[in-house]
C-alpha cells in the first residue's frame, strides 16, 4: 500500500504547491485537510476540490467554527489573552485545534506522516509540531517549505508551471492568516517598521477617521463567557461574529505592533480583532467589579503566562492546564451586563452591573447615607505604614535618610 501523508491545507500558494513537493519528494500520496475557524473568503467545497485539482488523492474538510469558538476563544477571553499586552493570540489559538483535526484525519487515513506549510523563521510550526508531539508522538511530521527553504518565488514559479488553479502574483506581498477571532497580516513592505499600513493591508475593519454614527451595545456574560448581546441570546461564535461586524465598522480592534517572535527575531505584525478586542475590554471590566483585589492582581499574572504558553504553542502542556483550572475558578462569580458605546476605533464602558458584583455604593459613596467607618482609617494607617516607619527610624540613625 502506497504511503500517505495528511497536509494542513489553507488553499493557498504554499500549500497548493506543497501537494506536488511532497508527491514529487516521498513518492507519498497527499490527504488534504482544511479547518473551518471561521476564515472566511473561499467556500470550503472550493479549497477542497482545489486541493484535488493539485494532486491530494483526498480531501477532507472539518466545520470547526463552534468548536474554535467555544473550546479556544472562550478560554482565551476568560484569560483576557494579550501577548505584549497587545495581540490577542488569533493564530495561536487555532493551531492546538488544526492540530487535532491534523492527527484525526491521519488515524482515519492511515497516514504515519503529516505535513504543515510553515515556515523556519515563523511561531506556527512549533504551535503544530509540539501540539503534535502531545496528541500523537508516534506520528512524524514534515514541512517541505521550512526544510528546503522554498521562497514565495519558487512556490510561484512551480505553480505556473504545473498549472495549478491557484492565482499567483508578486504584487500581493502580505502573507495573511485570519479565522474568526481575528486577522493578522504580515511581510511586503510591512517588514520596514517605519512604513505605516495602507488602506489594502485591512479587511475586518473600516477606516476608524470616517466612522458611522455612535454603536450603544449591552453584552452579558455568565462566568466569563458571552451569552446575551443587547437581550438577544447568542452562542460565542454568534457574539464574536456580530462583534466583529459592529466594532469592525467602527475600526475598533486594529493592532500595530513589533513582536517578539518564539525563535528569537522581532517581527513587525499587523491584526485585525474588532469582536475579540471588543470582548476582552468588556470582560476585564465585568472582572473589576466581581473579582476580589488580591484574586484579580494574582490573575493578571496568571493570564500573562497563559497568553504566553499558548503563543509559543504549549497549549496541551501540564502548566498551561494547570492554569485553566485557576482561570475557570476565578469565572464564577464573572456574571454581568457591560454597556458599551462603539465609535470611532473606540470600545468605550458606560455602564456596568451584577448580582454578584463586589462593588457597594455605600461603602464607595462620599454621600449621606455611606457605611464606611472613616474612623477605622487612622488605625489601618498606622499598622499599614508601620514597617515602613520602621525602616525610616533606622535610615536616621545610620544617617542615610533622604533629607
Amino acid at each position: 500500500m502506497t504511503e500517505r501523508i495528511v497536509l494542513a491545507y489553507s488553499g493557498g500558494l504554499d500549500t497548493s504547491v506543497a501537494i506536488g513537493w511532497i508527491q514529487e519528494a516521498t513518492g507519498a500520496e497527499v490527504v488534504a485537510m482544511a479547518v473551518d475557524v471561521g476564515q472566511g473568503g473561499e467556500d470550503l467545497e472550493t479549497i477542497r476540490q482545489r486541493a484535488l485539482d493539485c494532486g491530494a488523492v483526498e480531501a477532507y474538510v472539518a466545520d470547526a467554527r463552534d468548536e474554535f469558538a467555544e473550546e479556544y476563544c472562550m478560554p482565551g477571553l476568560k484569560a483576557n489573552t494579550l501577548y505584549m499586552d497587545s495581540y490577542p493570540n488569533v493564530s495561536a489559538l487555532s493551531r492546538p485545534l488544526i492540530t487535532k483535526h491534523l492527527v484525526r484525519a491521519a488515524r482515519q487515513f492511515g497516514a504515519s506522516t503529516v505535513a504543515h506549510g510553515c515556515t523556519g523563521k515563523g511561531n506556527d510550526q512549533v504551535r503544530f509540531e509540539v501540539s503534535l508531539t502531545s496528541l500523537a508522538p508516534d506520528l512524524k511530521c514534515i514541512a517541505p517549505v521550512r526544510d528546503l527553504a522554498l521562497t514565495r518565488e519558487a512556490a510561484i514559479e512551480y505553480a505556473e508551471r504545473n498549472e495549478l488553479p491557484i492565482v499567483t502574483t508578486k504584487s500581493n506581498p502580505f502573507s495573511i492568516d485570519q479565522n474568526v477571532w481575528g486577522r493578522a497580516v504580515e511581510t511586503g513592505f510591512l517588514e520596514d517598521i517605519w512604513n505605516g499600513p495602507t488602506k489594502d493591508v485591512y479587511d475586518y475593519s473600516d477606516d476608524p477617521a470616517f466612522p458611522p454614527p455612535a454603536d450603544e451595545v449591552t453584552i452579558e456574560f455568565a462566568q466569563g463567557v458571552p451569552v446575551r448581546i443587547d437581550g438577544r441570546e447568542v452562542t460565542p461564535l454568534q457574539a464574536i461574529e456580530e462583534l466583529n461586524q459592529r466594532a469592525g465598522a467602527q475600526g475598533i480592534g486594529r493592532i500595530d505592533i513589533v513582536e517578539d517572535r518564539l525563535v528569537g527575531i522581532k517581527s513587525r505584525e499587523v491584526y485585525e480583532a474588532p469582536g475579540a478586542m471588543t470582548l476582552i475590554t468588556a470582560h476585564r471590566e465585568l472582572e473589576n467589579i466581581t473579582l476580589e483585589r488580591e484574586q484579580a492582581r494574582f490573575k493578571k499574572l496568571v493570564d500573562q503566562r497563559w497568553t504566553e504558553l499558548v503563543y509559543d504553542g504549549q497549549w496541551f502542556s501540564p502548566l498551561k492546564k494547570n492554569l485553566d483550572t485557576f482561570v475557570d475558578a476565578s469565572q464564577e462569580y464573572v456574571s454581568g451586563e457591560i454597556r458599551m458605546v462603539l465609535h470611532g476605533g473606540r470600545a468605550t464602558v458606560e455602564g456596568r452591573r451584577s448580582d454578584s458584583t463586589l462593588y457597594d455604593f455605600g461603602l464607595a459613596t462620599y454621600d449621606e447615607g455611606q457605611t464606611f467607618d472613616q474612623s477605622a482609617a487612622r488605625g489601618f494607617i498606622d499598622i499599614f505604614g508601620l514597617s515602613s516607619k520602621q525602616a525610616a527610624a533606622r535610615d536616621v540613625k545610620f544617617g542615610r535618610n533622604e533629607l
